[in-house]
Formats: C-alpha cells, sequence, structure tokens
C-alpha cells in the first residue's frame, strides 16, 4: 500500500459513513496542511476499491448534482486488516529512536 492509500484510508475511517470525493479531499487537506488535487485521490480510490481494501457505493441522484449520484466509501475488514498491519510496522520501524528535534542539530 502507498503512503497516499493509506493517507486516504484514514481520512475514510475519520469521516465514519460520509466519505465521497468532495469530503475526503477536505479531510485529507486538513490533516495535512496542504491542499491535494482530486486526481491525486481519485485514482488511489480506484485502487483501494480493486485490492478490496475499500467499498465504494452508489448514493441517489439528487438535483443539486444536476441529477448525479455521489460515489460513498468505506473501508472493509481488508482494509482495516492492512491499516493495522502498517500501524504495528510504523511503531516496530520507530521505536528505538529518541525524539527528533531540529533545535541545535539534534
Amino acid at each position: 500500500m502507498t503512503r497516499n492509500e493509506e493517507i486516504i484510508l484514514l481520512a475514510i475511517l475519520k469521516l465514519e459513513g460520509n466519505a465521497y470525493g468532495v469530503s475526503i479531499r477536505r479531510q485529507i487537506d486538513k490533516d495535512m496542511g496542504k491542499k491535494w488535487s482530486f486526481a491525486s485521490i481519485y485514482q488511489p480510490l480506484d485502487n483501494l476499491v480493486r485490492k478490496k481494501y475499500l467499498k465504494r457505493t452508489k448514493g441517489d441522484p439528487t438535483s443539486r448534482r444536476g441529477g448525479k449520484s455521489k460515489f460513498y466509501y468505506g473501508v472493509t475488514w481488508e482494509g482495516l486488516r492492512e491499516l493495522q498491519k502498517l500501524k504495528k510496522a510504523h511503531e516496530q520501524v520507530w521505536t528505538g529512536i529518541p525524539e527528533i528535534s531540529l533545535e541545535n542539530g539534534k
């Protein structure tokens, strides 16, 4: 799993059932402190669905969207397991590393 895919899965978990393209992008922008393009979100979303880490559900069409539907995303059990493995790996890799400080070059 790429780092971008991991960030997207975590954003979807935070959105608790209200995860669609725009809300996912907003959450990532908030979490990362910088703007992500829609292109940087939609390709990884497709990849995550293909890997079965996400499920995609088509919402009802709305007049506000010109009759178009939103696609909602949810993390699957497989996606949760993969996130748990990644978290454990991050913790193991960082174990033994002292607190990193940019002050005085330490």
